[in-house]
């Protein structure tokens, strides 16, 4: 039972609707009813300017990893599980509050940043490639649900990879979690391939992204 509090805690700082707040202080709107109806950074950049949605972006990862670095080392009493494996644990508590958060009557994000924060914290190297990739895709295609999907789905192979070929080692548990994430954020992305598909995704400008955020 010592376990449940740090899912607990663990999903109310993940289900924390930061597009939402940002929205009511800017503008007094509910981002929800706008643009692409999304709680994510991506939304609020496109609705609220480069700023808001980076501030959201940064929030929704700092959720993430928040809950793995911080909160999962939690000890209420003694748990008889190993911390890679309550990290993990709180990690998809935390993705499922951004998801599904019970303040805003569970309609959320797509949770890919708040999947990036906890990854961040329980696998940088693999994380960082797999970013990497996603602003390489971003920045030479304008799409972010593009990046999104093929980033997640690296994670899982990386850290398999790694497993194989190098010194670091990472829990069985994990790479089970990120390909379970990779096929829910496939999931959960399923209208933007359909629209990517059809050649309807909404995109960025390429040569705008960097120079809009820093204007």
């Amino acid at each position: 039972m010592a376990l449940a509090p740090l899912l607990l805690i663990s999903y109310l700082v993940g289900a924390i609707p930061t597009g939402f707040i940002v929205g009511k202080l800017l503008r007094n709107i509910d981002i929800r009813h706008h643009g692409s109806s999304n709680l994510g950074g991506t939304n609020v950049w496109r609705v609220l300017g480069p700023k808001a949605g980076a501030f959201v972006l940064g929030c929704d990862i700092g959720k993430g990893y928040l809950v793995v670095a911080i909160i999962a080392q939690i000890r209420f009493t003694p748990l008889l599980l190993d911390y890679a494996v309550v990290a993990i644990l709180c990690g998809l508590a935390a993705i499922i509050g951004h998801v599904f958060p019970i303040y805003l009557q569970l309609r959320g994000g797509k949770g890919v940043a708040t999947t990036g924060g906890v990854m961040i914290a329980l696998a940088p190297l693999p994380t960082a490639i797999s970013i990497g990739l996603f602003a390489v895709i971003l920045t030479s295609t304008g799409y972010v649900a593009l990046g999104s999907i093929i980033a997640a789905c690296l994670l899982p192979i990386s850290l398999v990879i790694f497993n194989r070929f190098t010194g670091l080692q990472f829990h069985p548990l994990l790479i089970g979690f990120t390909t379970a994430l990779a096929l829910f954020i496939l999931f959960n992305h399923r209208r933007n391939i359909a629209r990517l598909l059809a050649g309807k995704e909404n995109r960025f400008e390429r040569a705008m992204i960097w120079r809009r955020l820093f204007r």
